[in-house]
């Protein structure tokens, strides 16, 4: 069976219908390519041609490149590949300019590969549905449109108005598809749609794109033009403000547009295959692949949930606490259709966590993403009271109350009586071992953690932590729960400050080191986002609180002395100290920390820092490695010890949980694409001048030993 159908109907016009084998989706593989060049000979030997018609067989009309592909393209294969894109341009190019009419009959997403498939048609009815979805998510990927996407979208937009669409992959509907011109017309139908593609193919006997006419001007203006020549000109210094250097897409995506706009459409797509191949063929799109779309697809499909589990679904869930994270989860839950109790002390305090999803609800119903009567269904969903009787009939409830296991306890002992026969109970902290709160449950097998991060609306990954007595049906509906308000699961194992917070412990730890050092606050908060991190050290230590890292610190040393153990004090727990009782700076809450916080004014460092300030001499890159070394080996720590069973849950966790650098692919790949031999070597050396903390895991050496990657 072939991936593209040909069929040629009485009217001479033929309907090329795409359909993949083996695949539920259409992608660009080689069965693709093959397909195309066994077309377009035959369209090459048929002179009596009316039109062309692409459609598709498949639920969706084409989901793009083949990622499975595209991850195994080697620097070495470079030239291979790069006649392999432009052969394959080439022959769309040919279908795109023969002179006939060409028509794309939309008929769900088309993204990526398959949006510029679809670019390549001179007339696109797409079907009025809408979840589907368009547009050049590549960049999401470490990778740019290669298909001709950047060539025909800039010609079609302008510079001006297309590099959101390719600079930050945005997606969008039929609606502004429309808008935007670049859909023509819809159908309700599929039927609907091919007819309309017919009636416009027989309507126009001659043909061709906008931009192949003679005379056709870019809209906006060429790169030449005043006004577009001042965007320009300060466009790569704002981009590289954002990007820090790490993400070599958006660079390559703004010279690929702005280049191939000075020339010809078929110089411009030559330029595009080369920028394509160089990101392709690199390491960080396939970091990037490897994780964010292998790894968020394995976890999707239950990589760490128990297999022999029945799917699950929650009907009713309670939750203890209406602060900041209680009244968080209510709305996230509430908002996928799920029964919610939210319970506080008082009914008061209850109100207003509901009150969160409120102001949540509102903004979007003021945006127009959401309507009144939504906001109504969802804000009904969320029942308040201070009565811990109205938990009845939960099938689980949620603690979210303070970082105190005596609290926990308490709420725990009160709520769980009235779970439903099966039902979960579960804790949400963010370093307390679960295996001691569990003890306060009637039932440890029916308790389990789970870490949300804050602010939950926003907030991807759930971390779920599994007890010492955790049954594997406890955690299978934990897992199907996350999933069920579309937030992703990631499965860990118990220990102090399990996965995320441990890691993201040491991420701040080192910024305050640093600075203990006498090294420049400006340059350690610099050196994080060069290193790829979205915020600071000293930022985020001011966003978590000083004193809320000074309590769990205590709590930590307090547990570990009862183990006969310790927690040697550093020179950051010295800052910390002197921030809090000599100079009375708490945090962004407290309205000073690190920062200054002046109102209606942007924040900015202290000047009080400089009591740390001495003649320190280290590079930024120095820097630099200590944050990502200090967070992967001790990310790999957590696999060695069993805290983490999976790489796949480190490199996920460790990018949505703590915002380790994206354009590694995770804090264990980090180790991978740096070259785990060269890796340990500079493991050693940090391990020498900076202390333990550097050691290398024995798992790193015998990994080494056994040739395998992490």
């Amino acid at each position: 069976m072939t991936a593209i159908q040909f069929e040629k109907n009485a009217d001479n016009i033929v309907i090329l219908t795409l359909d993949s084998p083996n695949q539920s989706a259409n992608t660009m593989n080689a069965d693709f390519r093959d397909a195309l060049t066994e077309t377009v000979e035959k369209l090459q030997a048929d002179e009596n041609i009316a039109g062309i018609i692409f459609r598709s067989a498949k639920k969706t009309f084409f989901a793009g490149g083949d990622l499975d592909e595209l991850i195994q393209a080697a620097p070495e294969h470079a030239a291979e590949f790069f006649h392999m894109v432009e052969g394959m341009k080439a022959k769309l190019r040919y279908i795109e300019t023969r002179g006939i009419p060409v028509a794309a009959a939309i008929n769900g997403t088309a993204l990526g590969g398959g949006w510029e498939l679809a670019l390549g048609c001179h007339y696109r009815v797409a079907l009025n549905d809408h979840k589907a979805k368009f547009g050049l998510p590549e960049v999401t990927l470490g990778l740019l449109p290669g298909g001709g996407g950047i060539v025909r979208m800039v010609r079609l937009l302008g510079l001006q108005n297309v590099f959101p669409f390719l600079m930050e992959g945005k997606q969008f509907g039929v609606d502004k598809a429309k808008s935007l011109g670049l859909i023509h017309d819809t159908a309700e139908s599929e039927q609907e749609l091919l007819d309309k593609a017919t009636a416009w193919v027989k309507a126009n006997p001659k043909s061709a794109q906008p931009f192949d006419i003679k005379g056709y001007k870019l809209p906006g203006g060429s790169p030449a033009s005043p006004q577009v020549a001042q965007m320009l000109a300060i466009a790569p210094a704002m981009l590289r403000d954002k990007t820090k250097g790490c993400y070599p897409a958006p660079e390559a995506i703004m010279a690929a547009a702005v280049e191939g706009a000075q020339v010809d459409v078929d110089t411009a797509l030559t330029v595009e295959s080369r920028y394509f191949t160089y990101l392709a063929t690199g390491q960080i799109s396939k970091n990037m692949i490897g994780t964010f779309w292998h790894g968020l697809n394995a976890i999707k499909a239950g990589a760490s949930r128990p297999k022999d589990v029945t799917k699950w679904k929650a009907a009713k869930v309670g939750i203890l606490g209406a602060g900041m994270m209680g009244a968080g989860i209510a709305y996230a839950t509430a908002s996928k259709g799920i029964a919610v109790v939210l319970k506080d002390v008082t009914a008061e305090a209850a109100e207003k966590g509901k009150a969160y999803s409120q102001k949540l609800l509102d903004k979007k119903v003021s945006q127009g993403r959401l309507s009144a009567e939504k906001r109504d269904q969802v804000l009904g969903l969320i029942q308040v009271t201070a009565d811990a009787a109205d938990l009845q009939g939960c099938d689980l409830i949620i603690e979210a109350v303070f970082e105190n296991p005596e609290l926990k306890a308490k709420v725990t002992q009160e709520a769980e009586q009235y779970l439903t026969s099966g039902g979960v109970m579960a804790s949400n902290t963010s370093t307390l071992p679960i295996s001691g709160l569990a003890q306060a449950s009637k039932d440890q097998a029916k308790f389990i953690g789970l870490h949300f991060f804050s602010p939950v609306d926003k907030m991807q990954l759930v971390e779920i932590i599994k007890g010492q007595n955790t049954s594997a049906e406890t955690l299978a509906k934990a897992y199907d729960y996350v999933q069920q308000i579309g937030k992703t699961p990631i499965v860990v194992n118990d220990s102090r400050g399990f996965f995320t917070s441990r890691v993201f412990g040491t991420f701040v730890q080192e910024g305050l080191r640093l600075l203990a050092e006498g090294i420049h606050p400006a340059r350690i908060e610099m050196a994080a986002l060069k290193a790829g991190m979205p915020v600071g050290p000293l930022a985020i230590q001011d966003e978590v609180s000083l004193t809320l890292s000074e309590h769990v610190a205590a709590e930590t040393r307090k547990a570990l002395q009862a183990e006969g153990k310790d927690l040697p004090r550093s020179g950051a727990d010295d800052i910390i100290q002197s921030m809090i009782h000599e100079f009375g700076r708490k945090g962004k809450a407290a309205g000073a920390g690190f920062y200054e916080y002046p109102e209606g004014g942007k924040k900015h460092l202290w000047d009080g820092l400089s009591k740390w300030q001495q003649d320190t001499a280290m590079t930024e890159q120095e820097m630099i490695d200590r944050f990502l070394f200090v967070q992967s080996l001790d990310t790999l720590r957590c696999l060695e010890e069993g805290v983490l069973e999976s790489a796949i849950d480190g490199n996920v966790g460790s990018i949505f949980g703590i915002g380790f650098a994206p354009w590694t692919g995770g804090a264990l790949q980090f180790l991978n694409q740096y070259g785990l031999e060269k890796a340990l070597v500079r493991a050693n050396t940090l391990e020498v001048k900076y202390g333990e903390r550097f050691k290398a895991p024995q798992m790193l050496k015998d990994k080494i030993a056994k040739d395998e990657l992490i």
